[in-house]
């Protein structure tokens, strides 16, 4: 019997070494576990491939970064060490800018198939790599989720253009069955699945950010090698194995092709090897500079910023929430702010430092002034206050928040206003009581509004939030704001604000 193997990471997000950066404690995770593990599947008809954001998301890619950016990449050094056969890019691999992606490309010495995303006309990867294994031919072609040209900022994508990812992929595959016929096709794409893989069923609104159900039903791909939403899946949807991996490289995505029975088996493997000692050693210095980075301390805080219960921090807006949204409005001069509490959320103990920080805001996000009117802003918050319903007589995160991911990171919680969520109330119909100054907002009342710059670029489907007016952007990751601003400000004190209420 002969097996064609494809193995593929995903949504690495910068992690190599196999360990939690706010506490140090060793979990199965990173490049230098997933490299043993490909080392032990790897052979002559072994295809390997990573499939996007491998760039960022680690506090060592953001210490390089920020801190050491004209040093050798740790990222792209671990990353070439495995000589993968293609990549493909995704969306946050360009958040750093084309400069540090070009980069990174050119040194990784493998070739990018990402097709569907132009630099000044041409495109940055092959619109497709043909590999010869045990007898076949395996076409594999790479593609990324198109609304990252609306979520990123623009001077990062400046003269990229992004080509929708369906079409993209149902060109390139009628071509290949037409001109090249190969034995399987196989579409990489950093992007995921719409719609439930068991009842094809839409799971979200159709923003065009995921359309991996979309792909397989108009090109009838054999394999899809999806990414994008950090789920775990290894499945057959109608005649194709699917595949999707974990983030942080817990799990590394294994296709394995019967060239005898054409039986295609999709699975994860997770990364629970022994991390490998090679990979670690390169990159061990860059590692200890950033471990000593993390540990600088930055101020103290009087005013009580942990997070020992997410929900209840989102459900009673945790004060955390409240020095997030101050810090916006004290750099943008906004009136209003809003922020959002991520998952794993920790929050800062009394002596604050680099580690602490940037485990609680873990995303290179800056911040963007809006103009809004009353009328905008009960929509924004309306969309915000779907996140919660009532089941069973107690208040508890909508469904739509919980699949096919969880989405925490689309309920905003905005301070300099006052306003009540009635959890019962339907979809649209939530807000019940909203004020500023203790006087009710009317619809054509206007306000300056701070906001990350995903948010305002519409990122979670808040549509009327990017098509408001920019009144100006803050050059510099909300991490350097925060540590700008406790530096200067040294001890963090002020009473807290409950403005918002949630009832049942």
């Amino acid at each position: 019997m002969s097996i064609i193997r494809l193995l593929a990471t995903s949504d690495v997000h910068g992690y190599v070494f196999p360990h939690d950066y706010a506490t140090n404690a060793e979990k199965p995770l990173g490049l230098a576990k997933l490299a043993s593990v490909i080392a032990s599947r790897r052979d002559e008809n072994t295809i390997l491939i990573d499939n996007g954001d491998s760039l960022e998301g680690s506090p060592l890619s953001f210490f390089h970064q920020h801190i050491e950016p004209d040093r050798p990449d740790p990222v792209t050094l671990a990353f070439r060490r495995l000589h993968y056969d293609c990549v493909n890019i995704g969306n946050h691999d360009f958040n750093y800018g084309w400069d540090v992606l070009s980069r990174h490309l050119q040194q990784l010495g493998s070739v990018c198939i990402t097709g569907n995303v132009e630099k000044d006309g041409v495109p940055i990867g092959q619109r497709y790599r043909l590999f010869h294994k045990a007898g076949k031919t395996v076409a594999l072609f790479g593609c990324t989720t198109s609304v990252t040209a609306l979520q990123e900022s623009p001077e990062h994508i400046r003269g990229i253009t992004f080509q929708d990812a369906c079409a993209y992929a149902k060109e390139t595959v009628e071509y290949l069955r037409t001109e090249i016929r190969p034995d399987y096709i196989v579409c990489v794409y950093h992007g995921g699945l719409e719609r439930d893989p068991l009842t094809n069923l839409p799971t979200e609104k159709e923003t065009g950010e995921n359309e991996g159900s979309r792909i397989l039903q108009e090109t009838g791909a054999d394999v899809l090698i999806s990414g994008h939403q950090h789920r775990s899946l290894a499945l057959r949807i109608g005649r194709a194995a699917v595949t999707q991996t974990a983030d942080e490289g817990k799990e590394l995505a294994c296709i394995e092709i019967d060239t005898e029975t054409g039986v295609i088996t999709p699975s994860l493997l997770p990364a629970d090897a022994p991390a490998e000692e090679e990979m670690l050693a390169e990159i061990q210095a860059a590692e200890d500079r950033c471990q000593a980075w993390l540990d600088q301390p930055l101020g103290e805080t009087e005013t009580d910023l942990t997070i020992p219960d997410e929900e209840d921090a989102r459900l009673h807006k945790a004060q955390l929430i409240t020095f997030l949204n101050r810090v916006m409005t004290d750099v943008s001069g906004a009136e209003l702010a809003a922020s959002a509490l991520f998952s794993h959320t920790a929050g800062f103990p009394r002596f604050i430092t680099m580690r602490s920080l940037i485990s609680t805001y873990i995303y290179p996000n800056t911040v963007v002034v809006k103009k809004v009117t009353g009328r905008i802003l009960k929509d924004y918050l309306e969309q915000d206050a779907s996140y919660f319903t009532v089941q069973d007589g107690r208040i508890t995160v909508s469904p739509d928040y919980l699949a096919p991911i969880p989405q925490p990171f689309n309920y905003d919680m905005a301070d300099g206003i006052d306003y009540k969520i009635k959890a019962s109330n339907p979809r649209g119909r939530k807000i019940t009581s909203l004020t500023r100054a203790g006087k009710p907002v009317q619809d054509d009342d206007v306000f300056t509004l701070a906001i990350s710059s995903y948010r305002a670029a519409g990122g979670g489907g808040f549509a009327m939030l990017k098509e408001a007016p920019t009144v100006r952007e803050i050059p510099a990751s909300m991490v350097e704001i925060l540590a700008r601003y406790i530096l200067e400000h040294k001890v963090i004190a002020f009473a807290p604000v409950h403005n918002i209420t949630v009832i049942e």
